[in-house]
């Protein structure tokens, strides 16, 4: 986290208490600081010999700005306590000098005492977001990643409350988090709501591939996750081609593993020589023709069928070669029928339309999705977000991020 901002602590306004001996040299030690003469201000430092509160306060202070600018941790936090102990800390310094103290334990691994200090500081009136973050990365250190999740996640709140943007390392902070626990739902809501405001080709495949490990993943969810990513410019690599192309043709969606390939082929991602995906195209071209041909008896049998489980399976076959406004049809007759996966086919209306340009309509369809489909709607949700933001010209802080 970001160093916090070191603004000198001021004097008492009173030398009333000092000795003559103790004031001739804080003022030879004040004024060499004051000019940059480090080494002449900090052997006037080490002849004061404080005796009163006052005193303790003021060599403390100086010991602060000597320390400051020779940037020594440890030797900031020494004389922030000798500050903090003097018995003549101004009453208005007490809670920032808190926090300073805090964040220097944090920054030197001493994190019980920086909890500590900054929970002083918050209790004293100083509770600016910094002193959220800080709390939530030392109980985050600490082990502590409930609490320091549940921090962050109230940092992200006051952030967004202030209006300003929520800096992208603190998503990265509780996507690792919750990754290392294993909370796939945590990592989902916070990849969204970071790819709600960097939605960066990178993003977009860090975040769904971070997903993705979520272990039994449903497959069919894992390829409308694969075909986001494909949606968003994030397959970028050959590994990414792959893994893409052979999980839709273990699917049943050869057509759609031929296509995913020839595009990697002329964007130049994948060679036509490449071994895996050459075997691929090798075993499934001609089941791809033989699934495109049977696509028309498909729709007629879904037409006269008792409930909606062939037209869902036209539906994902139009989907699967990118007619969209077909595939949206075949899923509509699919729910008025009935008798199939209310959520998968929800989540597929909804992800049709949006690819048909009807991005209110895929908001509507995408919001009835449930259970691990409900992830998946999700993420497709901020991705149709983005397109209206596109078409009405918004940057991409003031779309809505996802709950």
């Amino acid at each position: 986290m970001a160093s916090p901002a070191v603004a000198k602590p001021k004097d008492p306004p009173t030398e009333i208490t000092l000795s003559d001996t103790f004031r001739a040299a804080s003022r030879a030690a004040r004024a060499a600081l004051d000019s940059g003469d480090v080494n002449t201000a900090n052997a006037q430092i080490t002849t004061l010999q404080p005796a009163t509160p006052l005193e303790k306060y003021i060599a403390g202070s100086l010991k602060y700005d000597y320390a400051s600018r020779r940037s020594d941790p440890q030797a900031i936090r020494r004389a922030l306590t000798d500050m903090l102990e003097s018995g003549a800390t101004p009453e208005a310094q007490v809670p920032y000098l808190r926090y300073l103290a805090g964040y220097y334990s944090y920054y030197l691994g001493e994190q019980g005492d920086a909890i500590a200090q900054v929970n002083y500081a918050r209790q004293l009136g100083y509770a600016p977001v910094e002193t959220t973050v800080l709390l939530a990365d030392a109980n985050i250190k600490k082990k502590k990643s409930t609490e320091g999740l549940a921090l962050l996640e109230q940092a992200v709140t006051e952030q967004r409350a202030s209006g300003k943007p929520v800096p992208e390392a603190w998503f990265d902070r509780a996507i690792a988090m919750s990754y290392q626990a294993g909370k796939w739902a945590d990592v989902a809501k916070w990849s969204q709501q970071k790819l709600a405001l960097y939605p960066t080709p990178g993003n977009w495949r860090s975040g769904l591939i971070n997903f993705e490990a979520a272990p039994g993943l449903d497959p069919q969810v894992q390829l409308d996750l694969y075909r986001l990513q494909s949606a968003t410019g994030a397959i970028a690599s050959e590994r990414d081609v792959q893994a893409y192309a052979t999980l839709a043709s273990r699917n049943g969606y050869e057509a759609e593993a031929m296509a995913v390939i020839e595009a990697a082929r002329t964007s130049g991602k994948l060679t036509s020589t490449e071994a895996v995906t050459a075997a691929l195209v090798k075993s499934i071209s001609v089941k791809a023709k033989k699934n495109i041909a049977a696509l028309p008896a498909l729709v007629k049998k879904a037409e006269t069928a008792k409930d909606g489980t062939s037209a869902s399976n036209a539906g994902d076959a139009y989907f699967s070669l990118s007619q969209f406004p077909q595939a949206v049809t075949q899923y509509r007759l699919a729910l008025s029928k009935g008798g199939v996966d209310m959520a998968r086919v929800s989540t597929r209306l909804g992800i049709a339309l949006a690819r048909s340009g009807d991005l209110p309509g895929a908001k509507a369809s995408l919001a009835q999705a449930t259970g691990s489909w409900a992830t998946v709607a999700n993420f497709w949700n901020v991705w149709v977000d983005q397109q209206a933001q596109r078409t009405a010209g918004a940057s991409p802080a003031a779309i809505n991020t996802p709950t």
